[in-house]
């Protein structure tokens, strides 16, 4: 059975592989690091996983993934990232990263509400254990009730 840092690994290296997204890509470069991103509803977690790490699950509730890698290497790096989202209406939620490792694997993750419809503006700032400097990550998507 698939655990939820397999589930979102999968989703991140999914997003590597397809062309589709050469306008828009599922990654910021920054230097030799590539932020990866993603955002999606909860009911996408499996119930057993979403207990297991304190995941909420429902229709109006989402995660915002991040991982962090350097020099094209699978795995990734430690990081701190902090941010909120908006929508269109200026509502702004603070997001609380959790940091999550497998074997060589880190990634992050952040729980969010959202209403049906809801287009939302993420605006992150990622900064590695090995950089002084604090990076800007941003992106957009429009979230829909699951049924």
């Amino acid at each position: 059975m698939l655990n939820l840092k397999k589930i979102v690994l999968i989703c991140l290296l999914y997003l590597l592989h397809f062309p589709v997204f050469a306008d828009k890509k599922p990654y910021k470069e920054i230097g030799a690091y590539r932020v990866f991103y993603s955002a999606f509803n909860s009911s996408f977690i499996l119930p057993n996983i979403a207990e297991i790490y304190g995941i909420a699950r429902g229709k109006d509730k989402g995660l915002v993934t991040i991982g962090v890698t350097i020099d094209g290497k699978i795995g990734g790096v430690e990081a701190i990232i902090a941010g909120n989202i908006s929508n269109m209406l200026s509502q702004q939620q603070n997001l609380k990263f959790i940091e999550i490792k497998d074997r060589d694997a880190i990634y992050y993750i952040a729980p969010f509400k959202y209403y049906n419809e809801d287009f939302l503006t993420f605006k992150l700032t990622v900064r590695t254990k090995e950089e002084d400097e604090s990076f800007p990550i941003s992106f957009q998507k429009k979230f829909y009730y699951e049924k």
